[in-house]
C-alpha cells in the first residue's frame, strides 16, 4: 500500500499517532474525503471486497464506495499504520431482511476496544467505546450498545427515549473474502436501494456538516439544519463533480 498516497487522498500530510486522538482524526478525514456512494454498483460495473480492488479505487481513481470497499480499505490502512484491527460482520436492522450479514465494520483495540466505521452513510463520526453501553458522543448524536450474550447492537435514541437499532454484530474476526458473498448478493438481488438510484454522501470539513446527492436533489446539513435543492437530470453529473470530484 502507498500509505503516503492514501493519507494524501484523505487530506493528511503525516501519519497520525496510534492513539484515540489519531484514530478519530483518521476517521473524520476519511469520512470527509472519501464518499459513501453506489455508482459502480448502480451502473452494474461490478465491485469486489479485496483491498487490491478497494485501495486503488479510493487512492488512485479518487472514488468512494460502500462498506466493503470503504471499511475494507480503511481497516487495511489502520493496520499498516500500526493499529490493532478486527474486521466484523454486521447485520443491518432496517431496510428489509437479508440472508446473511451485509455490513463490514471495524473494531480497533487501544486502551479499550472501539467501534469505527467509515462506510455506513450518515452515522457516527468518532470511535465508540465497545465495552460500555453508553450513551457515547458519536459526533452527530448519542450512540450506545445493547449487549446480548455474544451479540452487540448499535443503537441511538428517538426523542421519546426509545432505542433505535442500527446494526448487530458479534466480535468474531473476519477476512475481506468472507464478505464476497454478501457483496454479490447486494449487487444482484432485485429491488435493493443500491441498484435503484444513485447517491453519494460525505462529511464537510470533519463534520458534523454533510453533503448528500440523491437522484433528484442535493441535501446540505449546516449547523444541524438540512436544506434541499432540486437537481435536474442534465445537471446531475456537474453537481457530482462539484461536491465529490467524481464522474458518474
Amino acid at each position: 500500500m502507498d500509505i503516503e498516497g492514501y493519507l494524501e487522498r484523505i487530506g493528511l500530510s503525516d501519519p497520525p499517532s496510534t492513539d484515540l486522538k489519531g484514530l478519530e482524526r483518521l476517521q473524520r478525514a476519511h469520512l470527509s474525503s472519501v464518499p459513501f456512494e453506489n455508482l459502480d454498483v448502480f451502473h452494474r460495473r461490478g465491485v469486489r471486497t479485496d483491498d487490491n480492488w478497494s485501495v486503488p479505487k479510493i487512492v488512485e481513481r479518487g472514488r468512494g464506495g460502500w462498506c466493503f470497499e470503504l471499511n475494507g480499505a480503511f481497516s487495511e490502512l489502520l493496520i499498516r499504520l500500526g493499529f490493532s484491527v478486527r474486521r466484523l460482520a454486521a447485520t443491518v436492522l432496517y431496510g428489509g431482511q437479508s440472508p446473511m450479514p451485509t455490513h463490514l465494520t471495524i473494531e480497533v483495540a487501544l486502551d479499550r476496544p472501539y467501534l469505527v466505521d467509515v462506510g455506513f452513510g450518515d452515522s457516527f463520526i468518532k470511535p465508540l467505546p465497545l465495552d460500555s453501553p453508553g450513551p457515547h458522543d458519536g459526533g452527530t448524536e448519542e450512540y450506545g450498545f445493547v449487549f446480548d450474550d455474544a451479540t452487540t447492537t448499535l443503537i441511538t435514541w428517538d426523542p421519546r427515549g426509545q432505542a433505535l437499532d442500527h446494526y448487530s454484530f458479534d466480535r468474531t474476526e473476519r477476512s475481506l473474502g468472507d464478505f464476497e458473498e454478501a457483496s454479490l448478493w447486494l449487487q444482484t438481488e432485485p429491488g435493493l436501494q443500491w441498484t435503484i438510484s444513485p447517491f453519494a454522501t460525505r462529511l464537510l470539513d470533519g463534520g458534523p456538516d454533510r453533503v448528500t446527492l440523491l437522484e433528484d436533489r442535493l441535501k446540505l446539513r449546516r449547523d444541524g439544519l438540512w436544506t434541499e435543492t432540486p437537481v435536474a437530470e442534465d445537471d446531475w453529473a456537474a453537481v457530482l463533480d462539484h461536491w465529490f470530484g467524481m464522474t458518474p
